[in-house]
């Protein structure tokens, strides 16, 4: 069966108090019509076209893709004007289209594909409180017969719980026979797309309806407030749906999912943890509170301690990290690695059991096993025109407020004495000693200690 999917977002969105379009604003750390479009996706249809308007040209560039056709609407004369604009790409043999909102963003597959198999039809809610929505008319059989909205709804109407949702799908052949025929004698003065069904129904078509049960899945976003309402329903769903598979968390109305999160077996997530992009957390991995993980794999059963951020790392199994560690895109952690607190690594690997303990900074660098970087320790990777790579073997000891010089090597146990600069390549088993000699000064005197001894205070 082929489909065609049209998204409606050109709506200007004026409660929202913006410049960004509408349908920019972001529900999970991504563009609430990128949400859409991956429902849509999923549908697998032959064609999906975005009726864009106000902003166009932002929204085009922010999700520019080879499978989207762009219909703009240059008027916003209704959602019926609206698909109108994308009727010229509606083909003859089109069998389902299906018209999605790009304010919509969180839908999910269930109601919708029952919806599109279902063949001419409309998705309703019931709401606790359907203010603000048109309202599902039925005869004395509960057949279905249109569609009244709220400022065109008599009282009796208005006391209706059960909404449109304003997604639809249609045969091609009817949506191309009837839209031409809405008209838009209503308070608004706007084209209704629902009204098509009334005209194939007239003429003989059957037209069903859909519920779902779950309200919030027809979340409209107009303004901030439910903006905030849609992210907070989003995050609920993902909290609920890690919970079902067993990872267990500290609070999980405190977990922000921006992106795609799997975890394996026994995986603890504590407060205030954030993720974004692919994340992935093996068996027994544990992530402490205030962490944030982007584009990240954890392996099994290591430790993220509090308030780290691993921005395009790779750990490991049984390593740890932090508190307050910051791994930059192209870290790398062997097995049982350690990078400890107040640690920024930068496109550095660090070998099996290595460890990186306390304030330093690792770019550019490959660690072997068994490497321990004292505290203070810096790989000086830039000279101001092009980066430098460090290299330290297997069983090589950094003492504390080291500064290793890029271009550097340092061969298997090597040996950097504290307090060094090392400039030249270390060789195996050797010990460098990098600093001035020290000279101890007879009968110095802090600068103004003198006065002080004389009642200068």
């Amino acid at each position: 069966m082929s489909l065609t999917v049209v998204i409606l977002a050109a709506g200007q969105g004026k409660r929202m108090r913006s410049s960004r379009p509408k349908v920019l604003h972001p529900v999970a750390g991504r563009p609430m019509l990128a949400h859409v479009l991956d429902l849509a996706r999923r549908l697998e249809p032959v064609r999906i076209c975005v009726v864009v308007g106000h902003g166009g040209d932002a929204v085009r560039e922010a999700l520019a893709a080879d499978d989207l056709t762009w219909v703009e609407q240059r008027e916003q004369l209704g959602t019926g004007h609206a698909v109108l604009q994308a009727l010229p790409q509606v083909q003859e043999d089109d069998a389902r289209v299906l018209v999605l909102y790009g304010d919509v963003p969180l839908l999910p597959d269930a109601p919708v594909r029952e919806l599109v198999a279902a063949g001419n039809a409309l998705l309703t809610a019931r709401l606790p409180d359907p203010a603000g929505y048109g309202r599902i008319c039925r005869d004395a059989a509960g057949a279905f017969t249109g569609v009244v909205e709220e400022r065109d709804a008599t009282d009796a109407q208005r006391a209706i719980d059960e909404i449109n949702t304003g997604v639809l799908a249609i045969e091609g052949a009817l949506l191309r026979q009837y839209l031409h025929a809405v008209g838009n004698d209503n308070a608004q003065g706007e084209y209704y797309l629902p009204d098509v069904l009334p005209l194939a129904m007239a003429n003989g078509h059957r037209v069903d309806t859909v519920c779902t049960d779950d309200p919030g899945a027809v979340l409209g976003i107009n303004d901030r407030l439910q903006l905030a309402s849609a992210e907070r329903e989003f995050q609920r769903r993902a909290a609920e749906a890690l919970l079902r598979d067993g990872v267990t968390l500290a609070d999980p109305a405190r977990l922000d999912v921006r992106g795609s999160l799997q975890c394996g077996e026994d995986v603890f997530i504590d407060v205030g943890v954030v993720v974004e992009g692919a994340v992935t957390l093996g068996n027994g991995a544990r992530v402490g509170a205030h962490c944030v993980l982007r584009d990240t794999a954890v392996g099994k059963g290591s430790e993220v301690h509090p308030f780290s951020h691993l921005d395009g790392a790779s750990v490991g199994a049984g390593c740890s990290v932090g508190p307050y560690a910051r791994l930059r895109p192209g870290t790398v952690l062997a097995d049982r690695a350690r990078v400890g607190n107040f640690v920024e690594t930068k496109k550095a690997t660090i070998g099996t059991g290595s460890k990186v303990n306390h304030l330093s900074y690792v770019g550019d660098a490959t660690l072997g096993a068994g490497v321990n970087v004292g505290a203070g320790t810096i790989t000086c990777n830039y000279d101001g025109v092009d980066k430098h790579h460090t290299t330290l073997g297997d069983g090589v000891f950094i003492g504390s407020n080291s500064t290793l010089v890029a271009p550097l090597g340092v061969d298997d146990g090597g040996f950097v004495a504290a307090g060094s600069t090392v400039t030249r390549d270390v060789g195996r088993d050797q010990l460098a000693v990098g600093r001035g000699r020290q000279r101890n000064i007879d009968g110095w005197r802090r600068p103004g200690a003198a006065a002080d001894e004389k009642g200068g205070h």
